[in-house]
């Protein structure tokens, strides 16, 4: 992308979750798209590592935790990014949990504990960086949502759950926000591989499923995701708002494949 409506030079983003998996990769980049770039997490280990990738890139970060069940440490991740930085231009809210298991004896506290974390945690992560942008009058808000969004997994409702409600959520704030300069979008992934799910998708029924539903007849790269989210973080996407850009191999597309 080397157009300059696609360059976030001179932007400072935030990674909510992007010290791992898709949130890790999303956040190296839109550090080589030029923007700085701070990557959070619960885990101190993984923001050292992440924060000296992006630093390998020559771009800006800082160290800072953060848990999107607890407010103020979001508030806290904001108040010490605007003190490096001055602004945040870019948030990207990738925190997320999944737990497989019948809907009929699933438990209550998990339930609450993938909702609390996925959409309430998503929730949290646009009212206290959107007050920010809002007040500029210029953010980009990026949510994760999933195949979940649209359709069904065998046994995974509370995460279905959370993530169709992701989706409304970004529709409801781009309806809000849009005419003071906040664009809210989300990006639903297909099947990606990462390191907690390739004995799954390798091994099961499951996995052989996923890969028969998908057109293109193999499962994305976590970094073939970067570029949907450079585009909607980039100028390239100033009238783009409300949209739940499906980045899938064609899944959703799908019905029979031979």
């Amino acid at each position: 992308m080397n157009s300059p409506l696609a360059s976030l030079s001179g932007r400072t983003a935030v990674v909510i979750g992007g010290t791992s998996g898709i949130g890790r990769v999303l956040a190296l980049g839109l550090a080589s798209a030029g923007a700085d770039v701070v990557a959070s997490s619960r885990r101190v280990e993984q923001i050292e590592s992440t924060a000296r990738e992006i630093e390998a890139l020559s771009r800006r970060t800082i160290r800072i935790p953060c848990d999107v069940r607890d407010r103020a440490s979001l508030e806290n991740l904001l108040a010490k990014t605007l003190e490096t930085f001055g602004k945040v231009d870019i948030l990207v809210n990738c925190a997320g949990i999944i737990k497989r298991g019948p809907t009929l004896d699933f438990p209550e506290d998990s339930w609450q504990e993938i909702l609390e974390t996925n959409l309430t945690g998503t929730l949290r992560g646009c009212q206290i960086f959107g007050r920010h942008m809002l007040e500029r009058g210029y953010g980009r808000i990026i949510n994760v949502a999933s195949l979940n969004t649209f359709v069904s997994l065998a046994e995974v409702a509370a995460y279905a759950a959370s993530k169709a409600a992701v989706g409304a959520l970004t529709k409801s704030l781009a309806v809000e926000w849009s005419k003071r300069g906040v664009m809210v979008n989300a990006i639903a992934p297909g099947v990606f591989r990462t390191a907690l799910n390739s004995e799954l998708l390798d091994n099961t029924g499951r996995g052989r499923e996923l890969l028969a539903r998908t057109p293109m007849g193999r499962f994305g790269k976590e970094e073939e995701l970067v570029g949907a989210a450079v585009y909607l973080a980039s100028e390239a996407a100033s009238f783009t708002t409300g949209q739940i850009l499906v980045v899938d191999g064609g899944f959703l597309a799908s019905g029979v494949n031979q």
